[in-house]
């Protein structure tokens, strides 16, 4: 085992842990945004809403991320209308397809996440709001949505990882992550063990510091949880 190597390569490296965060943080914040009107509205009572969402929902939590990233990196260049179209630009770019793989992933994950705290959401609450005198929007946004989002905090931190897991993907379209940056100095070198384990050992630092924040905003947000001392 020769770990040198490491020493040498180290701004490639670099590259992939800065390719992986930002991947997987702007995917997380865009899939957020999208999950969480989709989770609301899939607790519709009305079919024509409900179903589209559902369907979205269950095609994307149906299938491997992998095949997902393929359809779009590779399926895009089938459609002539897209490829004449301005929007190629950006589908012609390994990164983006990328993006909008993962975001469209965490999006259905992210999205059953909320429904699941929405439809549990406790219905006392949600009356004594409405007989507070508060309107539909109100309780959306100043009960339903807060106390959800705390119950659903440990599921979504666990999508986080696995999603920063599942971006390993990347490297696969030509994207130096950190598994793409791996696969290079094994190429470079032979030295497997040393690439994939220095790569390993950079997701398991990300993942650590995933867990130390979300603790952090559990506690924040459970403090009132906590039985109080006289």
């Amino acid at each position: 085992m020769d770990f040198s190597i490491i020493l040498k390569e180290w701004p490639t490296y670099w590259e992939g842990f800065y390719t992986t965060v930002w991947l997987v943080l702007v995917s997380l914040i865009f899939g957020l945004l999208l999950a969480v009107p989709l989770g609301v509205l899939r607790t519709s009572r009305n079919w024509f809403i409900r179903f589209p969402i559902w369907a979205y929902i269950y095609f994307f939590r149906g299938t491997p991320l992998l095949v997902q990233l393929f359809i779009i990196y590779y399926g895009a260049s089938q459609w002539p209308w897209l490829r004449q179209s301005i929007a190629w630009d950006l589908f012609s770019q390994a990164w983006f397809c990328a993006l909008l793989a993962f975001t469209l992933n965490t999006g259905a994950y992210t999205a059953e996440i909320v429904r699941g705290a929405v439809h549990n959401m406790p219905k006392g609450q949600i009356e004594a709001a409405l007989a507070f005198g508060m309107s539909r929007w109100q309780c959306l946004t100043r009960i339903i949505l807060p106390n959800s989002f705390r119950r659903a905090l440990p599921a979504y931190s666990n999508e986080v990882i696995f999603m920063l897991q599942g971006s390993a993907v990347a490297g696969i379209i030509t994207i130096v992550d950190l598994t793409g940056a791996a696969r290079i100095i094994n190429a470079r070198y032979y030295s497997p063990f040393e690439a994939f384990l220095t790569a390993g050992m950079l997701y398991m630092l990300i993942t650590f510091v995933i867990v130390w924040l979300f603790r952090k905003l559990e506690k924040r947000w459970h403090a009132h949880l906590k039985p109080r001392t006289v």
